[in-house]
C-alpha cells in the first residue's frame, strides 16, 4: 500500500468542527495551555514576535515604524491582533473562518475588514495592498498546494518593501506529522538546525531573498516535547513561492 502524504489527510470540515468546539478566548486559542501551567505563554509569544518585527524596523515606538496596512491570517479571537497587529499597523484586515471568534474583534479600533473564510478560500480585494502579512499557527490546516497558492495571493498584494511572516510550529522528528485532533499537519523543514538555532533557508520560498528567520526564544521546555518548536520565517516580494522536496 502506497504511503499517504500527511497533508493529504487534512480535512477542512474536521478542522472547522474542532475549532467550533473551542472556547472563544485566549486559552482556547492556545489549546488550554494558559490554564494548564503556562500562564505566561501568550506574553512570551507576543514579546518574541515584537522582537522579531523590530529587526525589520517595524514597531510601535520610534525609531521603529508603524506600517500602513497589515493582513493577519488565522486571527482567532484576536489575541495577536490586539497584542501585536493593531500596535504596528494603522489598519488591519483579518482572515478567520470561525465567526464566533471574530465577533469580539470586528469592531476593534484599527481592524478594517474581517474575512470569515479559510486561508485557502481567501481572495484579496482589488486595489488592496499590504505592508505586512502575518500568519501564525494556522497553515497546518492547509495542504502543501493550498499553502503555496495562499502565499502567492499574499505576495500579489504586498507593497514594495513589505514582508510576509510565517510563525509556525515545526516538526523536529524528520517527517511531517498529521494530528487527527484538529486535522492539521506540523511540517518538517530539513534546513532548520534546532541545536544551533539557525535557519539557513526555508521550504516555503525559493528564488528570492529570505530576509530573516529564527526560532522563538525563551519557550517553555515542558511544551517542547521533541515534536515541534515555534519558528518565524520571512519572505520578501519577488520571491518564487514553492516547496522543496
Amino acid at each position: 500500500m502506497e504511503d499517504v502524504a500527511p497533508d493529504a489527510l487534512i480535512n477542512k470540515d474536521d478542522g472547522r468542527k474542532y475549532w467550533d468546539g473551542v472556547d472563544a478566548d485566549d486559552n482556547g486559542m492556545l489549546g488550554g495551555l494558559l490554564k494548564g501551567g503556562f500562564s505566561n505563554l501568550s506574553r512570551l509569544d507576543l514579546q518574541g514576535s515584537r522582537t522579531f518585527l523590530a529587526k525589520l524596523g517595524i514597531g510601535a515606538k520610534p525609531p521603529l515604524r508603524v506600517v500602513g496596512a497589515a493582513l493577519e491570517g488565522g486571527a482567532g479571537v484576536g489575541r495577536v491582533t490586539n497584542g501585536l497587529m493593531v500596535n504596528v499597523a494603522k489598519e488591519v484586515d483579518i482572515i478567520e473562518p470561525t465567526v464566533k471568534f471574530t465577533d469580539a474583534i470586528e469592531a476593534r479600533d484599527r481592524v478594517r475588514t474581517v474575512f470569515n473564510v479559510g486561508l485557502e478560500e481567501w481572495k484579496p480585494r482589488d486595489e488592496t495592498r499590504y505592508d505586512l502579512v502575518w500568519v501564525q499557527w494556522c497553515v497546518g490546516h492547509l495542504t502543501d498546494d493550498q499553502l503555496v497558492e495562499f502565499l502567492k495571493r499574499c505576495q500579489s498584494v504586498l507593497n514594495a518593501g513589505g514582508f510576509i511572516v510565517l510563525k509556525e510550529n515545526l516538526s523536529t522528528s524528520g517527517v511531517d506529522l498529521f494530528d487527527d485532533l484538529d486535522s492539521s499537519v506540523t511540517r518538517y523543514v530539513s534546513s532548520v538546525s534546532v541545536p544551533k538555532r539557525q535557519i539557513p533557508s526555508d521550504r516555503y520560498v525559493q528564488g528570492g531573498e529570505q530576509v530573516s528567520g529564527h526560532l522563538q526564544e525563551c519557550w517553555p521546555e515542558d511544551i517542547q516535547d521533541g515534536a515541534a518548536e515555534s519558528i518565524s520565517i520571512l519572505a520578501v516580494p519577488g520571491a518564487n513561492v514553492g516547496f522543496d522536496s
